[in-house]
């Protein structure tokens, strides 16, 4: 029922800019320091960029935040945030946000989307690579401090910064859930389920780090080497575990 009646589509009014920006401070719990403001949600409207809402009847239960970019003379979209409301999670509501953003920027002529996700989430990295078909081969590290969002647990904010070649055969075969190619996996980086309860206990905030340490050398060295995130699986434990190889670029068209 709930399904039925939601509805995915642009924010446009000045009142559901508000409430993407009040939904992003239950989500994430940040500081207001910290909050992206109002005024960035307006702007990223107006300069070709996306506000997407998800809608039960007026209210909204889920948005999707992308500003307009360009590298290396092309232009693209970085997805800077998505939130869902509590009571709406774990039913598809985020790919259903991302492929509407898709059909968006592929309208437009935007053929790559990229944002940033914490390899430490492991339903996060699933849904990216496995889910939508999102490669990853750039590791920044801290890319945004210490934070004061307890999702973070106190962490420092490493991110994997994933591309979305949207009309790519990749992508393409992932939204069909056909065959996709084939790569040799050449390193594996393991996130052990254990991770949330670690972060989330101040006690055991040191084997925490020392998870996030470990990969991060193991990502830094793996890219270091030309190899891409490819692959990811999830075991009956709901560990997770990254699986690199060499990214071809023919699989782009």
């Amino acid at each position: 029922m709930i399904a039925a009646a939601l509805t995915i589509r642009k924010c446009e009014t000045l009142e559901e800019m508000q409430a993407c920006f009040r939904l992003q401070k239950e989500v994430w719990e940040f500081s207001d320091a910290e909050l992206i403001p109002v005024r960035l949600f307006v702007v990223a409207s107006k300069i070709g960029g996306q506000v997407m809402g998800a809608f039960v009847e007026r209210e909204l239960v889920g948005f999707a935040l992308a500003i307009p970019g360009l590298r290396n003379g092309h232009p693209y979209l970085h997805s800077q945030m998505l939130a869902v409301r509590q009571a709406y999670r774990n039913g598809g509501l985020g790919r259903r946000m991302k492929l509407y953003q898709r059909d968006d920027a592929l309208a437009r002529g935007i053929e790559l989307m990229e944002w940033t996700f914490d390899p430490l989430e492991i339903k996060n990295a699933y849904l990216n690579i496995e889910k939508l078909g999102a490669i990853a081969r750039r590791y920044n590290v801290n890319q945004y401090g210490i934070t004061s969002s307890p999702l973070q647990g106190g962490l420092p904010t490493d991110r994997l910064i994933a591309e979305w070649w949207m009309k790519s055969k990749r992508v393409e075969a992932v939204l069909a859930e056909a065959p996709r190619a084939e790569f040799e996996c050449r390193a594996r980086v393991e996130v052990p389920a254990e991770i949330y309860a670690w972060k989330a206990d101040a006690a055991m905030h040191e084997r925490a780090l020392a998870v996030q340490g470990g990969n991060r050398e193991r990502f830094q060295r793996a890219f270091g080497e030309g190899l891409s995130v490819l692959g990811y699986e999830r075991d009956a434990s709901g560990n997770g575990k990254f699986l690199l190889g060499e990214w071809d670029e023919g699989w782009r068209y």
